[in-house]
């Protein structure tokens, strides 16, 4: 598995976690990079990418909900919630990572972790978002 890719399954873990319990991000995220053997690269992509994503929180949701008006956020699955947050946080935030590797990456996260209808959901949401990234980029 590739560095990065293995540091997004990391951070979503630790989020969809920190989605579902009480626990502290620093505690969450070191056991789930211990359990995956991360570098110390590879720790501080995840650490950035689970920190972005927290901070940046309230900001995806709603560009989210904005994107995919049918799928109420409370109603989207808390697995593909925190994809879509992180696709999306990496590509409009980060802007480190090119628009179609984020949506690859989701999606492929979204065929490991998610349901059978997951990836089609993911790519279908972060597509209607791609569509007006620059609308995205100037609002944030």
């Amino acid at each position: 598995m590739k560095s990065r890719t293995k540091a997004r399954f990391v951070a979503l873990q630790s989020l969809y976690e920190l989605d579902l319990t009480e626990h502290l991000l620093g505690n969450v995220l070191y056991e789930r990079s211990e359990d995956f053997g991360l570098s110390p690269s590879e720790y501080d992509f995840a650490q950035i990418l689970t920190k972005g994503v927290l901070e940046n929180s309230d900001k995806l949701d709603y560009l989210i909900s904005e994107h995919a008006p049918e799928w109420p956020l409370d109603q989207v699955a808390v697995i593909d919630r925190n994809i879509l947050r992180i696709a999306l946080w990496e590509v409009a935030f980060y802007r480190k990572t090119p628009l179609k590797v984020g949506i690859n990456e989701a999606v492929e996260l979204a065929k490991l972790f998610g349901t059978d209808s997951s990836p089609r959901f993911i790519n279908g949401v972060l597509g209607s978002l791609a569509e007006n990234m620059n609308k995205i980029l100037n609002a944030i």
